[in-house]
């Protein structure tokens, strides 16, 4: 009989714990969602409309003439019905959106929670709100329209705190909305399940298990111990495990089988990213994305599968004294790595309709570009929706290659581990940091095992125990926002443990074309130009890349130029094209852990430096949209409105005006060319530049040549140390350039194979 199952089992949230949200006040929750359903509201009619405080009021003709036209620019246009009640949607009115505001701010630190606590409390008296809104009427108390317009004005102010509040708001608002509106699944088509959803294979982990009713703790004894499953701890353990070795790779995530996947964005956030989903830095310039799964980033990225580039390969062996980058031996643990896992490049990889834009307007403005290289095992690996667990298990990420074929060989795994700290051997040297002469040897960690529920899920009781893992070895591979500050629990004093972040900054461009896009659907990144690669002649430029559309990812990007022009922006979503500009970036900032949570803060802003060379990618992006027939062109930048062309892919002047010399101009445009200069205004208007994405962090555990330069030695042992290494994209001399996948397995491989040496066995 064949299945029935039309969808992912999804593992669920758990409930809000009693007292959540007690961090504001009944009036600061009252404050907030006066301000979230301003950003979002409910757009009605004035003949329907019930309450000005709840509902955003048009003229009936004029509303009428909205619908009209917004069922027009959609390409497969939903019923008059469904615009209407998409349009009337409210996102207090949703029980699910309520919950997520909760749960998102009620995972933020405690000093943020304060902060924001305080704006809201102003916001809420008759002085606060005059001296913030320039309106005497405390703001919750405001008509909608009065909000509405008050957030307007924050966005263009030229004074910094207004601007935070506007981008704190619009951004909870939008993402959760966008997370949670069933209306908005409607009227798009956009499907959170991929079409002809067909899971692949569980694997059989035999994750070790504890009596948690014994108060003492549990100890484990090993060659090895690996603290992380993703790209580094992966391979790593893949290595020592077919060496022969007794290995055992632990992990604070836990497994998620392909027929629990893709999650929702809603449910990914909390079971497969640090921190449901995102990372601000402290000053809120950048967002920084990262896995906290089994598999770790490997599990949610986005498949591209760059060799590091020869510049970069270059740099860290000249500048920063490693050969090795630029030894045969590095290429054979490149080419290792990906032939391991079956990438395909070249005309194994289809590209989607926005790659297929890229490489076109590429070709036509001279620009060198070509399909990316996929660790899809040799398949077509047709998902937009990967970022959210790869269902297939095509993506030939950490848990689907790396950890199984480690099984096999006898590896053992945890999942559910969280470490607290580093053991050492305590008859060794007490004066053991580099600079004091001695060193300590790594003989284990120690840290709290907690228990899937008693449904073998993660979202109900769950109990915990101390567990000793007793090791001749100990691998660091948490990933470069938790590896340095492992170290530091432990007592690595090293100056330069968490410093060094480099974080590939990025922003994004849009444009709408005439044609039924189906964005979720397709590879995420297929294509890449490298033109503006090596802006400065050091290799620091940008790549240019189709990105993830996801609608919570993608349209959370499109500037809230009030609240109307966002709700139609998100209808044409079907019709949304969106590239990145990814930065190398020069300069950089660092990682610590929170005084009171103990996890990861980062202090990071993009210099005018990275700023400048990022830039340059927006500027090609939009002449690539606009060569490629776009009809509306989006830098996505407060301050600057969309290019809507006159005609879609014809130039601005009228046939029957063109004269002899008239001809397709295309970048040269005049109406697109004075469109162009305001974002050249906008690269020198830094006030108005929104936040940065992240998805790629590196260098918060340096590799050196000496000591006294970084915090891991060439072959990835900690400084001063014995039995101690870190092997993840935290070792990276400086920014890989380049999706940082490949690198961090090939060097991760380097090192693993270096333990192997140590412990004195030959593969």
């Amino acid at each position: 009989m064949a299945s029935t199952i039309s969808g992912p089992t999804l593992p669920g949230l758990p409930p809000l714990p009693p007292g959540h949200g007690d961090y504001f006040t009944e009036t600061q929750w009252s404050v907030l969602m006066s301000l979230l359903d301003a950003t979002v509201p409910s757009i009605t009619a004035v003949s329907d409309r019930k309450d000005d405080k709840t509902q955003l009021g048009i003229t009936d003709a004029e509303f009428k003439e909205i619908v009209t036209k917004a069922q027009a620019s959609v390409v497969k246009k939903p019923a008059v019905e469904d615009i209407t009640a998409y349009l009337a949607e409210r996102p207090s009115d949703d029980p699910a959106f309520c919950r997520a505001v909760r749960r998102v701010l009620g995972n933020i630190p405690p000093a943020a929670q304060n902060r924001l606590g305080g704006v809201l409390s102003a916001l809420s008296t008759r002085p606060g709100s005059l001296l913030l809104t320039g309106y005497a009427t405390p703001i919750q108390d405001q008509p909608l329209h009065i909000r509405e317009s008050i957030l307007r004005s924050w966005s263009s102010s030229w004074f910094g705190t207004p601007r935070a509040f506007y981008k704190i708001f619009t951004a909870i608002a939008k993402v959760l909305w966008l997370q949670t509106s069933p209306l908005f699944r409607t009227v798009t088509g956009f499907p959170d399940v991929p079409i002809n959803w067909s899971p692949g294979p569980t694997e059989d982990f035999g994750f070790l298990q504890f009596d948690t009713s014994v108060n003492e703790p549990a100890t484990v004894d090993t060659d090895v111990v690996i603290i992380g499953s993703g790209c580094g701890g992966g391979v790593c353990t893949k290595v020592l495990a077919e060496a022969g070795h007794r290995v055992l790779v632990v992990d604070k995530g836990y497994y998620f089988s392909p027929s629990q996947l893709p999650m929702t964005m809603e449910q990914s956030g909390f079971h497969l990213f640090e921190n449901n989903g995102l990372v601000n830095s402290v000053d809120g310039t950048i967002n920084v994305v990262a896995g906290s799964c089994w598999g770790g980033g490997g599990s949610v990225n986005w498949s591209v599968s760059l060799q590091t580039p020869g510049y970069v390969r270059k740099e860290w062996s000249e500048q920063h004294g490693l050969p090795f980058f630029e030894s045969a031996e590095y290429q054979n643990c490149l080419d290792r790595v990906c032939e391991f896992m079956g990438v395909v490049s070249g005309d194994s990889v289809r590209p989607t309709y926005r790659g297929q834009k890229l490489l076109e307007g590429s070709r036509k403005l001279g620009y060198e570009a070509h399909v990316c290289p996929q660790n899809s095992g040799g398949k077509e690996h047709w998902c937009g929706h990967c970022a959210l667990g790869c269902a297939s298990a095509e993506k030939q990420g950490p848990a689907v290659s790396w950890l199984p074929a480690a099984a096999k060989k006898g590896a053992t795994f945890m999942e559910g581990f969280s470490v607290d700290r580093i053991l050492w051997d305590e008859s060794t040297s007490s004066s053991s940091w580099f600079g004091s002469g001695g060193k300590k040897k790594a003989v284990g960690v120690e840290g709290t095992w907690t228990a899937r529920d008693t449904n073998g899920g993660v979202i109900g009781e769950r109990k915990t125990r101390k567990v000793v893992i007793k090791a001749k070895k100990v691998i660091v591979s948490a990933g470069t926002l938790n590896s340095p500050l492992i170290l530091h629990r432990s007592g690595v004093n090293n100056h330069h443990v968490g410093r060094n972040l480099h974080v590939h900054p990025v922003k994004f461009v849009g444009a709408y074309y005439e044609d039924d896009v189906k964005p979720w659907e397709g590879g995420i990144i297929t294509t890449i130009c490298t033109a503006f690669e090596n802006l400065d002649g050091q290799g620091h430029g940008v790549k240019l890349e189709d990105t993830c559309m996801l609608p919570h990812s993608i349209l959370s990007q499109v500037p809230w130029r009030g609240a109307l022009s966002w709700k139609l922006s998100c209808l044409r979503y079907p019709q949304l094209s969106a590239w990145l500009s990814l930065s190398r970036d020069r300069d950089t900032g660092r990682v610590y852990a929170d005084p009171v949570t103990g996890k990861p803060r980062i202090e990071y802003t993009v210099s005018s430096f990275d700023a400048g060379i990022n830039f340059e990618g927006i500027i090609a992006l939009a002449k690539i949209a606009y060569v490629t027939g776009a009809s509306e062109i989006d830098p996505f930048l407060p301050g600057v409105e969309p290019f809507v062309r006159s005609s879609p892919g014809t130039p601005s002047a009228p046939a029957e005006e063109a004269k002899e010399e008239d001809y397709d101009k295309g970048v040269k445009d005049p109406r697109f060319e004075k469109w162009l200069s305001t974002l050249l205004h906008q690269r020198d208007n830094a006030p108005l530049c929104p936040p940065y994405i992240s998805a790629h962090q590196m260098g918060t555990c340096r590799m050196s040549s000496k000591p006294e330069n970084g915090v891991v030695d060439p072959r990835g042992k900690v400084w001063g140390t014995e039995g101690l290494y870190v092997a993840d994209a935290s070792v990276f001399p400086s920014a890989s350039g380049v999706n940082p996948m490949i690198a961090t397995m090939a060097t991760a491989d380097w090192i693993a194979n270096g333990v192997v040496r140590d412990l004195g066995k030959k593969i």
